[in-house]
């Protein structure tokens, strides 16, 4: 069997966190593309349900969509058992919900604080761990956290503290439950995407002069594409990666080079 045929998921089925729209649409599309069922896991059901039917469409192959809260703990258990009844195992989870609140650091209300955090570090641990304890029953899989480039530098001009400090306790939690894990069969990795022209970025008045001072910024003078983080996402879920874990993979453009 060739490396194209090895790199296919016919059969995995695969739990994506804010999978509605952005990079999280863009990756659980490249999934369906390699042959995966998946869940579109959002608190925007409408939007995911969208999603789920046009990527199933496309492509194939099963989406169902699933409304979640990734900082409560009920609502995650609830999402894993609602996977589990319709696809029986749980092969790869993308832990990929995030928001990101700009306010300067003496100006950031705890609520604001908290906000980030629980959404970008408490939601990951509790879905990477709830995906965690179901692979590990099994004996095995994979699960990808979506970190940033944020975790190795200092965003500028924008002050995003708490965004910062939370995409940097991805990586250092990806590296914990990746070596926890590592006998186990349960592979944890992580990518770090650069700045990337989802739709919400490029649609938003508000980001538009940011968005040139940003590709000044990078080496390759241009922001990412979200379908960039498709290969290397596609990679991690699959078996080919079998020796990889506890790893973060940066995709910027060279921005963190500099």
């Amino acid at each position: 069997m060739g490396i194209m045929e090895r790199m296919r998921l016919d059969g995995k089925k695969i739990l994506v966190t804010g999978g509605a729209r952005g990079i999280g649409k863009s990756v659980a599309t490249a999934f369906a593309e390699a042959g995966a069922d998946l869940a579109i896991v959002d608190l925007d059901i409408e939007e995911a349900k969208k999603t789920a039917a046009e990527i199933a469409t496309e492509n194939g192959t099963k989406a169902i969509a699933i409304k979640a809260d990734v900082t409560n703990p009920q609502d995650v258990d609830a999402m894993i058992e609602t996977f589990l009844n319709e696809y029986d195992r749980l092969d790869v989870a993308l832990c990929n919900a995030g928001i990101c609140i700009n306010a300067p650091a003496e100006e950031m209300t705890y609520e604001q604080w908290k906000k980030v955090l629980d959404i970008n570090l408490s939601g990951v641990f509790l879905t990477a761990q709830a995906a965690g304890k179901v692979m590990l029953k099994q004996g095995g899989g994979s699960i990808i956290n979506t970190a940033s480039m944020s975790a190795h530098i200092v965003n500028y001009p924008q002050p995003q503290c708490s965004y910062n400090a939370s995409k940097a306790g991805v990586i250092q939690l990806t590296k914990s439950l990746a070596v926890e894990w590592a006998t186990r069969n349960v592979r944890v990795n992580s990518i770090s995407p650069g700045y990337m022209g989802t739709e919400l970025t490029l649609n938003s008045p508000d980001l538009k002069p940011l968005i040139e001072q940003w590709s000044d910024m990078t080496p390759v003078k241009r922001i990412g594409k979200p379908e960039e983080l498709q290969s290397i996402c596609v990679y991690l879920a699959g078996d080919t990666s079998s020796f990889t874990t506890g790893a973060d993979f940066v995709i910027d453009g060279g921005f963190t080079s500099i």
